[in-house]
Formats: C-alpha cells, structure tokens, sequence
C-alpha cells in the first residue's frame, strides 16, 4: 500500500512550525580558520501561533549546543533527539510563557556540511584561507540552529568576527568599503528562507557592474569576472521589465574558488558563482540571468518544501531564457532550450518513470535528489507551453501578476494549481484544460503533445555530424563562427561509439582536451571516457581535482566507473576529495561506494 504524504508537510525538518515560528535572528560568531569552527550565539525571535506552545523544536546537524537562555537571561532545558544521517538532529528547548526569544551559545563542527574551509593554496592567491557556505537544501541547520525550512522566512542581523585583513560577507546589505579591521555588520530586514543563508570570509576585492550591481572575488579574479559579468546590470533592467522592480536593493555576487559545487546559488544581495562559468567571451553567463531570475521565483515566491523545488526551478529556468533573448538575442536563447531539452531527454531515458514529475516526491530521502532534470528543465519546458498557449502578452501578465499574489510567501505545488484554476483556467479556458495542466504537472514522463524545441541554428551542426559519421575528416567540417552552444551539441550527439582514431582525430584539431571552457571539456571527457579513450585520463584527472562543480564531477565520476576504469577513479578521487565541497564530497561517497559494490 502507498504512504499518504501531507504535501503541507516539510519531511526534511523538524521545525514545529505550525506552533512556533522563528521570525528574526540575531546572529554573532567568531571565524577560527585554525578549528574550522563557527563559534558564537545566536538570538531567535518567536512568533507563537499557538499561544499554549510549551516547545521550540529546532533543525540541527553536528552542532555543540553549550547551553541555551531566554529573552530575560533566564537558562532554558533543552535535549537532541537522536541523530538522523540525512536530517541531523532535533534540539528540543522548552518554553515558558513569558519566553519571546532564546539565545543560542555554540559552535560548528569541522566537518559541517554546509561549510567548507579552504586552505591558502586551495584559493588563488594562496596566502590566506577562504570560508564559504553552501545552505540549500537543508544545510543551514549544520552552522545555525535554525527552523531549517523554506516555509518558515527569517530576517536576520549578524556580527561576524573574521581575522584581520580578511572580508566578510553574506546575504545581506554589503558594504565593500568596509575595514578590514576584523569585525563585520550585516542586515537583512526582508523576510527569506533559509536556505538563502550565506556566508563567505577571505582576501576578497570588489569590482562596479553598475549602480545597483558588483562582484567579490579574490583580487586574482576579480578583473576577469567584471569583464564576464558586464551586462548584469541590463539583465536586471530586463528581469524588471517582466516581473515588476528588483525586490532586493543590490545584486551583487561573489565568484568562489573552484571547489563551489553549483552553477551558482541565489542567495539574496550576494549570489554565489562558480569561476566555471568565466569562460572569456561570456558564453556561459546566462548562469547570471539565472540566479538573477531566482530574486523574483524562488527569494520572493518559495517552495514550501523540496517537493516542490519545481516552482522554483521551472519558473526560474524559463525567466532566464526570457532575460538571455533580450540581452544576447533569439538564437542564442532558443539553442539554449535545445540543449535544455536534450539534457531533459537524457534524463528520461534514464530514469524511473515514476520519478518523472514535476513534484519531487522524495519525502523520505535526501532533498537534493529533488535537483533533477524534471524540476528544473520538464518544469521549464511547462511554462513555456503555457506562454505558446496564451500568447507571450497574455502569459506575461498572468506571471507578473503570480509573483505579485505570493511575493515573499512559501507555497506548495496545490496552491499553485489552485491558483491556476482560479486565474489561468478560467481566463483562458480556450486555450487550456484542467486535465491538461494536470498532465503537465503530475503526469509521468512528457505530455502526449510535447514539441521537442527545435533551432535553425543546429542545422549547421547536424550536417556536421551526419558528415563526421559518413567518415569525412574532423578538419574538413565547417565549423566557422559556432558558438558555445554549437560545440556542445555536436559533442553530446556524437555516436554512442567511436574509435580511437576518429577520437584522436577530433581532439587534435579542434582541441577538446585542452580547452579551458569547463562545459566543453566535461562534454568531451564524457565522449572520451565512454569510448575508453585514456589519451584523456590525465586532463580528466587534473579537471576532476581542480574543479568541485557537481555538475561537473558527478557525471565524469559515473562515466569513469561505467567505462571500467574503477582504479583510476580511486586514485583521483583519494586526491580531488579534500579539495570538494563537504556536500558535494557526502554525494559522491554514496554515488562511488554504490556504484563500486
């Protein structure tokens, strides 16, 4: 018999939120880069919804909790539950009535998932440390005691204490005038999930984009990233045009080091960024539009829980596509739905019909297994149905009017497609059903009416390839003026099987193995290593030792093991493994060791 889930319900914490909600915390933690240690308090303002609640129930994970008082100083009992491997543990405090916050004394693990702890020469300049944090999804709860959900939204101040000569920043208003004197002050008076809480500490410049936008790095990247990242301040302007004004003040982002394990994350203010996607000619940068796009779907409309990450990510993808045609035009935004599509279709093909929702229904397992293909790109390929259904000014004002309804609130997937009845279906019943939307959202697998996207772009491309298969020389395709996206079509729709001849062949003239764009070269490497070829294995190896981007590590670890080269897997990742992201490092042990056994 099936489990009913209560789609209210956030499975992957303990918070007690119907009964007691965190609405501001007060932050002040010391940086001890020689512990790998977080260590200070933390002051959580109640909002009682139940006015009989005698109990707070917190989200943790590998946290010291060295003792807990109330508002009026007065000590408060508190106990945690045993610890779950994917959850943490519940910090149980009891309540008394006159109790209107309670401050928090503890310190971080060193192994805290949701931190990662650099040494100098893992950083660019490699003379000082770098901190950074990665929250999402449930991640927050191993540096915060904290009611770790995305349905229950904090403000926050914080004063962080970080060595001398050192930068802090977070997601929040940042001042990059700031001295270096050790001691740093933040706020963040909007309401925003959890997830979004971000933190970084090291030997950080900060480069002008425009009035309201600017990027940290390290002072080695820093030109580099300002000249990738120059037209952000169109994007906003062009985001604004179709969702309303930017709700945050600033977007400014920091670019980390390598061993960032997304794309990018979109805390508010501060957005994190892999240096991945400084690729020199600004072909990878709609990952900016991106994260740009989250500030209205995902920051200001949420997913009430992981199960519903689609309304984040489907939303978002499709917003960016919108943002990347007005700032860099058609072409490059419909290939962008074409290689969308094809990671989709790839996707399908190897996964469970089952799981191929838009809900991520994963109640009982790890939240990041909702970061899927069908969240973010059968999500997106939704909404754009519903823009060629209603016509792009109709659907326009049906999107800006959604974010409007639910701006700075959580919802579930229920919610939406109530809404959706109540606006979409009934203003535009000519052009959709209820049973088509439903289809849409919790049908498995594609509609039955789904229209791969297509690009007169790739028509250069697929001659390409069907002249490169009939045998022709790779120095003999033409191949003039393609972009990005071109070469990774044609990488990921080479033949399943090639010899080593052909392979050698692609490589010395248009030379893969060397590039420096990280979206290629890990395109190529899969082509490779699928058809054995070990001429790549060493830049393979430094690829997987230098670069921590799951996206990235995750599918050339697969391909690797699928390819019978076990040995050599271990030998690369007993070295690249210090250098990953701690979350990133607890998937690939799973995803290694199972697939090992």
């Amino acid at each position: 018999m099936l489990k009913q889930w209560d789609n209210n319900h956030d499975y992957h914490s303990f918070a007690n939120t119907e009964q007691v909600r965190v609405k501001h915390l007060s932050l002040s933690l010391d940086v001890d880069f020689d512990t790998k240690q977080l260590a200070g308090q933390v002051e959580l303002q109640l909002d009682y919804i139940d006015k009989q609640t005698t109990a707070l129930w917190l989200d943790t994970r590998d946290l010291t909790i060295e003792a807990i008082y109330s508002n009026s100083q007065q000590a408060l009992q508190f106990s945690l539950d045993q610890q779950d491997d994917t959850l943490g543990q519940r910090l149980n405090i009891e309540l008394t009535a006159d109790v209107s916050s309670v401050i928090i004394h503890y310190r971080t693990s060193p192994q805290a998932q949701g931190l990662q702890w650099l040494t100098p020469q893992q950083t660019s300049g490699k003379t000082l440390p770098f901190l950074f944090s990665q929250s999402q999804p449930i991640n927050a709860r191993s540096w915060i005691p904290v009611q770790d959900t995305p349905k229950a939204r904090i403000t926050f101040d914080a004063v962080i204490t970080a060595p001398k000569g050192m930068r802090a920043v977070m997601s929040a208003m940042n001042d990059a005038n700031a001295p270096l004197t050790g001691e740093f002050s933040f706020t963040m008076e909007k309401p925003m999930p959890t997830h979004l809480l971000a933190i970084a500490v090291g030997d950080l410049a900060f480069g002008e984009l425009g009035p309201r936008t600017g990027v940290y790095a390290e002072p080695e990247v820093v030109a580099a990233a300002v000249a990738e990242f120059e037209d952000t301040e169109s994007m906003v302007e062009v985001a604004e045009s179709l969702l309303g004004p930017y709700p945050w003040g600033r977007y400014d982002m920091i670019v980390l080091p390598p061993s960032f394990p997304f794309g990018g994350m979109e805390n508010p203010r501060l957005a994190f960024m892999t240096p991945t996607l400084i690729a020199g000619d600004k072909s990878l940068v709609s990952t900016v539009a991106h994260e740009l796009a989250h500030s209205w779907t995902g920051n200001l409309v949420s997913n009430a829980t992981w199960r519903d990450l689609w309304l984040n990510e489907g939303f978002t993808t499709y917003f960016t596509n919108r943002i990347v045609e007005e700032v860099y035009g058609k072409e490059l935004a419909e290939l962008e739905v074409v290689l969308e599509n094809g990671r989709l279709q790839e996707a399908i093909s190897a996964t469970s019909i089952e799981a191929q929702t838009l809900p991520a229904n994963m109640q009982d397992q790890d939240p990041n297994e909702a970061f899927n293909r069908f969240t973010y790109d059968k999500a997106s390929m939704f909404v754009h149905d519903l823009e060629k259904r209603l016509g792009r000014t109709a659907f326009d004002a049906f999107l800006y009017e959604y974010v409007q309804a639910f701006a700075f609130e959580a919802i579930t997937t229920e919610i939406f497609v109530d809404y959706a009845k109540q606006t979409l279906l009934k203003e535009h019943c000519d052009k959709i059903t209820e049973a088509e939307l439903l289809e849409w959202i919790y049908g498995e697998g594609m509609p039955s009416w789904f229209v791969e996207p297509k690009s007169t772009s790739l028509d250069k491309v697929t001659m390409a390839l069907r002249a490169f298969d009939d045998g022709a020389a790779a120095s003999s395709l033409m191949t003039t003026g393609w972009r990005v996206h071109h070469w990774q079509y044609f990488l990921t729709n080479l033949p399943e099987q090639l010899s080593h001849e052909a392979l050698a062949d692609l490589d010395s003239t248009f030379g893969f193995t060397q590039t420096n764009n990280a979206e290629i070269a890990c395109d190529w490497f899969r082509v490779a290593i699928r058809n054995r070829y070990e001429a790549v294995l060493e830049a393979v190896s430094a690829y997987l030792v230098k670069i921590g981007r799951g996206k990235f590590v995750k599918p050339l670890y697969a391909e690797l093991m699928k390819a019978g080269f076990e040995t050599q897997v271990q030998q690369i990742y007993t070295i690249a493994r210090e250098g990953y992201h701690p979350s990133i490092a607890v998937m690939l042990d799973q995803q290694l060791l199972k697939a090992a056994q």
